[in-house]
């Protein structure tokens, strides 16, 4: 991946809203965001329309970012959520490039989608289920596939995806139970029983 930075490299890291703040009067600051969450962006916007496509929308991410940077909630313990929101809304345009990413990934190309999910605890063998898991994808709403891969991929709270997406934490909680629903469904023959993530905490 060789995606763009907005502003120059070299500023020292610190937390990523003091960098955000101090990039109000130095952009060059807003690399340290960049440098910590560009390959996790990166990864979840191939997951959805491939890796070719996922270099522009990732750089439109942070270019959008950097450009909204006095909007992000100083409060907030990382950029990471406020990024994935802003990729969320860029894939709203590329609908196209992601129902053709989908259509390809069920003839047997990869997703690009490693994850160990929350549904009931169950693990996927990402390369071997990468048509199955496309299939399934393809079927969910473009709402329910954000919500369920920010909850999956991202590792995102309900509160989390609800301020990300701007909509309320019932319609992310509606969505999710009803992606889950039918993303189980379509990959039931094909889960591998695993050790709950977090047991025992």
């Amino acid at each position: 991946m060789q995606v763009a930075s907005p502003t120059s490299p070299g500023a020292p890291t610190t937390s990523d809203a003091d960098a955000i703040a101090a990039s109000i009067e130095r952009p060059a600051r807003f690399d340290e965001v960049f440098a910590r969450h560009a390959t996790a962006i990166f990864q979840f916007v191939a997951a959805r329309v491939g890796p070719a496509r996922a270099e522009d929308v990732t750089s439109s991410t942070f270019a959008t970012a950097f450009a909204i940077r006095e909007r992000f909630d100083p409060s907030a313990d990382s950029a990471r959520p406020w990024l994935y929101g802003i990729a969320a809304n860029k894939l709203r345009q590329h609908a196209d490039d992601e129902r053709r990413w989908l259509e390809q990934s069920r003839a047997g190309a990869t997703i690009g989608l490693e994850v160990e999910t929350d549904l009931t605890h169950d693990r996927l063998d990402a390369q071997r289920l990468a048509p199955q898991m496309a299939a399934a994808l393809a079927q969910l709403s473009p709402s329910e596939r954000d919500v369920l891969l920010l909850y999956v991929f991202a590792e995102m709270s309900q509160d989390q995806i609800a301020a990300a997406l701007g909509i309320r934490r019932n319609a992310v909680k509606t969505r999710l139970s009803r992606g889950r629903a039918r993303l189980r469904a379509a990959l039931e023959d094909f889960l591998i029983e695993a050790p709950a993530r977090g047991a025992g905490t």
